[in-house]
């Protein structure tokens, strides 16, 4: 199994802040003055007081801001894409969040959409969350997300003139319901964008107490060790390794973001993620996050569904993984995929879409295994989508 977590020990209480993201993008307006007090009144002699009247809270504005990073595990301001919560009924939630116009990783290669991964980090920060905020999970547990099931909608993830808003609804359902705290639970969670559905997914999250996980992990547990410039993995490199291709091979514009190296071997790479990669790595952990696994399987069908570069990008629009282990970073981890078909109205090869099979192995152990099916989208008309 692997784990996406952040050591949070040492954080204060959170407190929530409005922020202006590092993408971008403000989440919430910075009024002039302060808008809960009225300061002039008039006497009965006409004289000018300077008496403060409270103003009716219901009739103050509604500030945006993001929820605190500490409940979504991240440690950048810039990260954190939920903005507000309430809860619609006993395992019912109504959430808020905002896609930067602009981010530096989640958007695609041409710049035109949102990257399909947004939607899972976004899964991923609602489920840890409503499991801090809503169901009392203290800070300082750790997650493990034994699976994630997403599908998305291309033609709902245009980059409009405006930050992206979002309605998300969420659904929790225990898997041992009598427990005093829901500590393993299954999170089904919609997005959607201007009432059209962008995202649906679903993912199982289990708690555990700082003593479990340090008694699991032992002795793992300790902050790797890497030198700038290098892989968080093993540096042991297969002899005869070819010259990796431009970032365009994986669906990437920038080096950086490469996280596979290729090997001799058809259809294998080595999992090669820079270290100290701000979006991936936003956080130490003593393992490789499954975010990177997520993003490694999307290279890797890139890179074997497409192996010369195009200027149309391709979406992936259903993504079913799952983590078997923990991702050592010391540890040699290799990907190599494979591809079905199915097919559409009929048996030409024109309507059968390809189904991408990942697996990421260590020691000769399945870690990580994937299927993700692509499609390049049709742009609807902007205003169908665009926040205004």
């Amino acid at each position: 199994m692997t784990l996406l977590t952040v050591h949070q020990d040492n954080h204060p209480t959170p407190a929530t802040t409005a922020t202006e993201t590092g993408t971008g993008t403000a989440t919430g307006p910075h009024p002039a003055a302060d808008p809960t007090t009225r300061t002039t009144t008039e006497s009965k002699t006409g004289t000018a007081t300077n008496a403060k009247t409270p103003l009716d809270p219901a009739h103050m504005p509604r500030l945006t801001t993001t929820v605190p990073r500490e409940y979504v595990h991240r440690s950048t301001l810039a990260e954190v894409f939920l903005t507000g919560c309430e809860q619609t009924g006993d395992t019912h939630y109504t959430l808020t969040a905002q896609w930067p116009r602009a981010h530096t990783f989640f958007t695609t290669p041409d710049g035109t959409h949102h990257h399909p991964l947004q939607a899972a980090e976004t899964i991923r920060q609602t489920g840890l969350y409503l499991a801090h905020a809503e169901l009392g999970i203290p800070l300082g547990h750790h997650f493990l997300m034994r699976n994630l099931h997403l599908t998305t909608h291309p033609q709902h993830l245009t980059i409009g003139p405006t930050p992206t808003d979002l309605t998300l609804t969420a659904t929790y359902t225990p898997h041992h319901p009598h427990t005093k705290r829901p500590t393993d639970f299954t999170m089904h969670i919609t997005i959607t964008r201007n009432g059209h559905p962008t995202a649906t997914g679903t993912g199982r999250f289990t708690c555990l107490t700082p003593t479990t996980y340090q008694r699991l992990r032992h002795p793992h547990t300790t902050t790797p060790t890497t030198i700038a410039g290098t892989s968080s993995t093993s540096s042991h490199h297969t002899q005869h390794q070819p010259p990796n291709p431009p970032p365009t091979h994986y669906g990437r514009t920038l080096p950086h973001d490469i996280v596979l190296t290729p090997t001799p071997h058809p259809h294998t790479w080595q999992l090669t993620p820079n270290p100290h990669h701000p979006i991936l790595f936003d956080h130490t952990t003593d393992h490789i996050p499954g975010m990177v696994l997520l993003e490694a399987a999307h290279q890797a069908a890139t890179a074997h569904t497409h192996p010369t570069p195009t200027t149309q990008p391709t979406h992936p629009t259903t993504l079913n993984a799952t983590f078997h282990h923990y991702t050592e970073h010391h540890t040699p981890t290799y990907i190599t995929t494979h591809t079905t078909h199915s097919s559409g109205n009929d048996d030409s090869d024109s309507d059968q879409t390809p189904t991408t099979h990942i697996t990421a192995h260590q020691n000769n152990t399945t870690v990580f295994t994937a299927q993700l099916t692509t499609n390049t989208p049709t742009d609807s008309p902007q205003g169908c989508v665009s926040s205004r």
